[in-house]
């Protein structure tokens, strides 16, 4: 009856939201199949290898190279071949910004299939030519549904052209460890949240500009000098093209910003139990998993305006705090302003966990295949 498709395997919480969609699907007797175009692509890989013990749904890769390495004429042909011979009714796309999802919307359109796509943007994140946003809003008028993570990418599909009421929202959620436990994250975090005056302040992802990390290094100066005890940890694979290492040392941050390179899920888990928050701190995110993961653990946030996730995961002053994107002065103030808010670990705790429990791959499952339940009720009649 319908069939998803997504570009790669390698994104753990896609694993763990299609297994859940898998599993509702199975239970209310709906055929759902699923397609990733490839493995991994885009130097994904660097972050850590394709770990599919969260992949718990039959699924089908179809190209065995990296997904850029895919000429697109030969990714279009074979993706207008797979909707074209399909047998189901509903074809869930994976995006519209590339060429092969344009030919998947007419493969649709052609063959009378009903049609759905995954939308992350966000008009915060997104700076469109005036060409862009008329094919844009072609792709999305001619969509049966839009299927969005919050509020902020609901607002720029019906800007591009969606219908308001076929916009789906709560599709988005983080893969936490298997051995995840509640209580225990709980137990962990107040015996090792470092006090207001030695903060400890956490990037978790690739660590280039282009997530902010100039503007971060150099708020966390003067961060530094009204708190010397304050660290900073940056936690995933470097750039070296950007040179963030040698502007940290060219600053004079010495010891006190410590980049720790790639790391495992666990491992993630044990930083953000130490930190004072998680700092995110990017040019564009369309929504930014990490503050589901870090939430989940009880440390709260301080992320740029240009995030997708505010204001669901953000609440000012008690889950995180928001500061204006690549304003350097404004992010200091910010951090400075985040020892006090969030000093109080219990309460923070508890404000963190209980935002983000509406956030899980269960929910984010049901309502992938509750939108497409709709979108074929609305076909049948």
């Amino acid at each position: 009856m319908i069939d998803i498709y997504h570009n790669i395997l390698w994104p753990r919480y896609k694993g763990a939201v299609f297994s859940e969609a898998f599993s509702h699907a199975h239970k209310a007797g709906h055929k759902v199949r699923f397609f990733h175009i490839s493995s991994t692509g885009y130097g994904r890989t660097a972050y850590s290898g394709v770990d599919t013990s969260y992949h718990r749904y039959p699924y089908e890769i179809l190209f065995d190279e990296p997904y850029e390495a895919i000429p697109t004429w030969k990714m279009s042909l074979r993706l207008m071949r797979e909707v074209w011979r399909s047998k189901n009714r509903l074809i869930l796309m994976p995006g519209y910004h590339r060429v092969e999802f344009w030919a998947m919307l007419v493969a649709c359109m052609l063959s009378g299939k009903r049609r759905a796509v995954f939308c992350d943007s966000t008009i915060q994140d997104q700076a469109d030519h005036p060409m862009k946003r008329r094919l844009k809003r072609f792709f999305f008028s001619r969509c049966d549904g839009v299927f969005v993570y919050g509020r902020r990418s609901a607002e720029y599909a019906i800007a591009m052209g969606a219908d308001p009421t076929k916009v789906i929202c709560h599709c988005q959620a983080a893969a936490l460890p298997h051995s995840y436990n509640a209580a225990e994250a709980n137990r962990i975090r107040i015996a090792n949240a470092p006090p207001a005056e030695a903060p400890r302040f956490l990037f978790a992802g690739l660590v280039c500009r282009a997530k902010g990390i100039e503007d971060l290094l150099r708020a966390f100066v003067e961060v530094r000098r009204q708190l010397p005890a304050a660290t900073l940890v940056l936690a995933g694979p470097v750039v070296a093209a950007d040179q963030l290492p040698e502007l940290a040392r060219s600053l004079g941050l010495g010891d006190a910003a410590q980049f720790l390179g790639a790391m495992d899920i666990d491992q993630l888990a044990q930083q953000y139990s130490r930190a004072t928050c998680l700092v995110l701190p990017s040019h564009t995110e369309a929504w930014g998993l990490v503050v589901n993961e870090a939430l989940n653990y009880g440390c709260p946030a301080v992320v740029s305006d240009c995030c997708g996730c505010i204001p669901e995961l953000i609440k000012e002053g008690r889950t995180g705090h928001t500061f204006v994107t690549r304003d350097v002065d404004d992010l200091a103030r910010v951090l400075l302003k985040a020892t006090s808010s969030f000093a109080d670990v219990q309460a923070t705790m508890r404000n963190c966990v209980d935002v983000v429990r509406k956030y899980t791959p269960a929910r984010a499952g049901r309502s992938i295949i509750k939108g497409c339940q709709k979108i074929l009720k609305r076909a049948r009649t």
